[in-house]
């Protein structure tokens, strides 16, 4: 069963940092892409960041510059680091997978970041 785990949201005043983690399990870590996705009230849910099993990366315009997406293959764990922080960054940060087999996407639980001004 393929679970994605979020962790180390919370509170961050604007200007700070926060890094979150994504505990993946369910899966063949090593060989799979993998996202963050955002969705903050009231707006659309929101691609962030891509990683794939080779370590090539892309980023939403929003947040190039300021946010990093690395993976440790060894602990199955996706991260994003995040610099800078604005209160537009404010939002439930979600881990995503979608299986190449069949197009299935899953998705974990989020974790909230609130960014105050």
């Amino acid at each position: 069963q393929v679970q994605l785990v979020e962790s180390g949201g919370g509170l961050v005043q604007a200007g700070g940092s926060l890094r979150l983690s994504c505990a993946v399990s369910g899966l063949i870590f090593s060989v799979n892409t993998l996202d963050w996705y955002r969705q903050a009230p009231g707006k659309q849910r929101e691609l962030v960041a891509t990683i794939t099993s080779g370590g090539s990366t892309n980023y939403a315009d929003s947040v190039k510059g300021r946010f990093t997406i690395s993976r440790d293959n060894v602990k199955n764990t996706v991260y994003l680091q995040m610099n800078s922080l604005k209160p537009e960054d404010t939002a439930s940060y979600c881990c995503h997978w979608k299986r190449r087999l069949d197009g299935v996407n899953y998705w974990g639980k989020g974790t909230l970041v609130t960014v105050s001004s």
